[in-house]
Order: structure tokens, then C-alpha cells, then sequence
């Protein structure tokens, strides 16, 4: 059985003049996608990532890691509470929102959590989170956060790659 499409591959050393291609061959890399809220002086906000990975089951652990070039990067470096929630097939309205605005909340059903944490009801997973410790990662920061309360519904996840949202489809056998 052979690779689809290895004959297509390019090869290519990432620096600044090949950033776009970089850019590209990691969205081949398919995701889940997430909205991050947590709550500021200036109210409610969040912000649509998909750089959400679990970390350790024991502690309970998981991380994300925002852009320091986003214009909300400096609500999340420092916040001690946020709620990462996982995005279900057909909510990429949300996803698209929050990747726009700040405080995409209008017509969702939001309740608060810890410290007013702003929670989306109706996603696929949910995790509140309190920082546990940040690292700095070039361009991103890399924020570990332990959950301290966690939710799950049923159904398909949101996926993102190429630049594309989508569903979740089975291979057939």
C-alpha cells in the first residue's frame, strides 16, 4: 500500500522566507478546535484555538498556547482562570466568532463559573481550569492549566485543517 500524494511532497528548511509553507504543512495536521474564555477588568472574552493538548491525567492537566501577537494575549498571559471548551460538529459559527471578536457571547447560552469565568453551555467537552504555570515558546505561550472541574456531552468534534473547518467522518473498513 503506498503513501497518497508522497510523490507531491516538497522539502523545505522553515525561516522567514518560507513561513507560508511552514504555515501550510502544519495545517495539514488536523484539530479539534476550542474557545478559551476567562474574564477581565474589561468583561467577558475569549478566543478560538486549537492548540489545546492534554498534559497528564494526575495531576489533571491540559495546555493551550495563544499567539503573543493576538490583541487578547494579554488578558490570557496573566489570567488564573479560564475554561477551555471543546468545539462539536456544527459549531463552527462559534469557532468563527470568537476567531474575530473578543466577546463573540451574543445568542449563546453562557452561565459563570469561578471568578465569573464566562462558560458556553452546549459544547462537546469543557474544562475549568486554574493556572498551574506558563511557558514562554517563541511567538506563542505555552499555558498549563489544571482542571479543576471537567464536562462532556456526546457527539462529532469541530476539526480544523488547511484552513478549513469540518467534521469528524469514519474511515470506512
Amino acid at each position: 500500500m503506498g503513501v497518497q500524494g508522497a510523490s507531491l511532497m516538497t522539502t523545505f528548511k522553515p525561516g522567514p522566507e518560507t513561513s507560508r509553507a511552514f504555515r501550510d504543512a502544519l495545517g495539514q495536521f488536523a484539530t479539534g478546535v476550542t474557545v478559551v474564555t476567562t474574564m477581565t477588568r474589561d468583561g467577558p472574552i475569549g478566543i478560538t484555538a486549537n492548540s489545546f493538548a492534554s498534559v497528564s491525567l494526575e495531576p489533571p492537566l491540559v495546555l493551550w498556547s495563544p499567539a503573543k501577537a493576538s490583541s487578547r494575549y494579554k488578558y490570557f498571559e496573566n489570567a488564573r482562570h479560564f475554561a477551555i471548551h471543546v468545539l462539536s460538529c456544527g459549531q463552527d459559527r462559534i469557532a468563527a466568532g470568537f476567531a474575530r471578536q473578543w466577546a463573540a457571547f451574543d445568542g449563546l447560552d453562557v452561565t459563570r463559573g469561578v471568578e465569573e469565568t464566562p462558560l458556553i453551555e452546549g459544547c462537546l467537552a469543557r474544562f475549568e481550569c486554574e493556572l498551574e504555570v506558563a511557558y514562554d515558546a517563541g511567538d506563542h505561550l505555552i499555558v498549563v492549566g489544571r482542571v479543576f472541574r471537567a464536562m462532556m456531552g456526546a457527539g462529532d468534534p469541530l476539526i480544523f485543517s488547511s484552513g478549513r473547518y469540518g467534521c469528524f467522518a469514519q474511515a470506512d473498513d
